[in-house]
């Protein structure tokens, strides 16, 4: 039988049934069941997430629908009772002096999550947590209502991508220009926001007992076998073994073009023809991705075919709609579901592909016992989205045509390495900003400006004024509403260019291993993951030089 999305739904909990089911979990609890009482906890927090996920898709599909604001701010405002809740029946949990029993019922790896969990949240934040949600919904929902005209065509954010990435030099120069105008008319109440945010979250950790809200972000983030050093540590990796690289890159794209210099509006066009684009429309390419899984895999075959059916897919870029894209699920039946902005460049490959690695992810991990280890941690989460980017290679002439796929695989793979330093950059923004959250606007700009130096030591950003101030942090939408989170991409993409060239060697036993971790789902933390697919940890001595070495060999630099 076919699932389909439209026939998902959930029961639309409150204040009162959230008592009444966490009131029978402890009553089993009291009565020694606490087999029965995990069983009954795990389908609540399943109903309870699928509702969640159904109500903030619904706000990101149209963010200008009054009835699906009112109900994402439902959500949000019941979301620390939610918490509060769980929170309580964790600390019950492992107050259990049978601790052993305890994790061969609900597994060692989940007792770990819950006993980070538990210092995440108490319910002295709940007002803060509700705040924080209103003070990101309102950095999406000004975005999403961006618009500007290039050359006489309105278009939102997501569709300016065509238009910076043309081969026209002024072209591409114009859609920066009327992007980081957008930005510059709406600075003065995007620094508010996020200066509420920043204030917001280190008086939350404060009130746990933490000095910044660093420690408490990575407890959020569920980081179990590593930390800020680590980090630090791969950042100076990057430093060292990515950026030299990308620099020559780039370098060599001046010299080819002919420029005097390269300026910011160049990096986006990276093959001298011209960047590869979706060989068709919307339809075109959903329909060719079928064939491509089908040579791929047939449990990917069978599972693409099930989404397009059920209709778990909204690639369509539209007004109002909010930006990127992301996979969420819907625990309570075990599927996922896919949302994009398609805008016709090979960005609507990239993120597809890059979405539907988490999908298969899901799907694949769908049996795993407890809802704990259906998703692994956004880091590890990150691998399968981004290996999926790498295996679906060989096959890419499907997407774009046969005369461009190897045009695409290689400015995919330039663009792979010009995000490390990106990434990294971004990280280390929000590092130095929590641990002085008393920065002026003006100072977290510069604080911008001077590690994209030291990280992308090429931008120039010739007349974008307000870039050229530091400004470009403010358009990474997950400094606002997910902080911390942008590492676990630069992670994933070290193990992901990993599988790339495994795949290059035996790109069957790249995709079995692959299949294998996606089904492990979030059983492990990061490293043990890594390990169980034959991985480098990123955060091993040289885990970077030898991917280096391999793509500096295929790119002639």
């Amino acid at each position: 039988m076919t699932l389909r999305f439209t026939e998902i739904a959930a029961p639309r909990p409150d204040k009162e049934s959230l008592a009444a089911a966490h009131a029978a979990i402890d009553a089993r609890l009291d009565a020694g069941d606490r087999a029965g009482a995990l069983a009954m906890w795990d389908a609540a927090r399943r109903d309870y997430d699928t509702w969640s996920a159904l109500v903030h898709l619904n706000f990101a599909q149209d963010t200008t629908d009054k009835d699906a604001v009112a109900a994402r701010e439902y959500a949000d405002a019941l979301a620390p009772e939610a918490a509060t809740h769980e929170t309580a029946l964790k600390r019950r949990l492992l107050a259990d002096a049978d601790r052993a029993g305890l994790e061969a019922q609900a597994g060692r790896h989940a007792v770990a999550l819950w006993e980070t969990d538990i210092t995440a949240f108490d319910p002295k934040i709940a007002a803060e947590t509700e705040e924080e949600s209103r003070l990101s919904a309102r950095y999406t929902a000004l975005l999403a209502g961006a618009r500007m005209t290039v050359r006489g065509k309105e278009v939102n954010l997501s569709g300016l991508t065509p238009f910076a990435e043309d081969s026209d030099r002024d072209l591409r120069h114009e859609a920066e220009a009327a992007r980081w105008a957008f930005f510059a008319a709406n600075g003065e109440e995007l620094d508010s926001i996020y200066d509420q945010l920043v204030r917001l979250r280190t008086g939350m950790a404060r009130k746990l007992g933490d000095a910044t809200f660093t420690p408490l972000a990575y407890r959020r983030m569920r980081r179990l076998d590593y930390g800020p050093a680590d980090v630090a540590r791969y950042r100076e990796g990057v430093v060292q073994h990515v950026t030299p690289l990308v620099a020559r890159i780039l370098e060599q794209r001046r010299a080819t073009h002919g420029w005097d210099r390269l300026r910011f509006w160049d990096e986006a066009l990276i093959d001298p023809a011209g960047n590869p684009k979706p060989a068709g429309d919307h339809d075109t390419l959903v329909m060719a991705a079928q064939e491509m899984f089908a040579r791929m895999h047939p449990r990917m075959s069978d599972f693409y075919a099930m989404m397009r059916a059920g209709g778990f897919l909204d690639l369509k870029n539209r007004p109002g709609k909010a930006g990127g894209g992301f996979c969420t699920s819907f625990p309570s039946v075990g599927a996922p579901f896919i949302f994009a902005n398609f805008n016709g460049t090979h960005n609507d490959i990239g993120v597809f592909t890059h979405e539907m690695g988490h999908a298969f992810q899901c799907w694949e991990s769908r049996h795993q016992p407890g809802l704990d280890y259906l998703w692994p941690t956004m880091e590890a989460a990150e691998i399968h989205s981004m290996g999926l980017e790498y295996l679906t290679h060989p096959h890419m002439g499907l997407l774009v045509g046969d005369d461009a796929a190897e045009r695409y695989r290689r400015m995919h793979l330039v663009s792979a390495l010009a995000f490390l330093p990106y990434g990294v950059c971004v990280d280390h923004f929000q590092h130095e900003v929590y641990a002085r959250p008393d920065m002026t606007p003006a100072e977290r700009h510069a604080t911008w400006q001077r590690l994209e130096r030291r990280y992308m030591p090429w931008s120039d950003y010739g007349d974008l004024a307000y870039a050229a101030k530091g400004g470009r942090w403010q358009a990474k939408q997950h400094i606002y509403n997910s902080p911390f989170y942008y590492i676990d991409y630069t992670l994933a993409l070290c193990c992901a260019l990993q599988f790339w060239v495994r795949a290059r060697r035996d790109a069957a036993a790249a995709l079995d291993a692959y299949i294998a971790l996606c089904g492990r789902g979030g059983s492990m933390p990061f490293q043990g993951l890594v390990a169980s697919a034959g991985l480098t940890s990123p955060f091993a001595e040289g885990a970077l030089e030898a991917t280096m070495r391999e793509a500096a060999s295929v790119l002639g630099v």
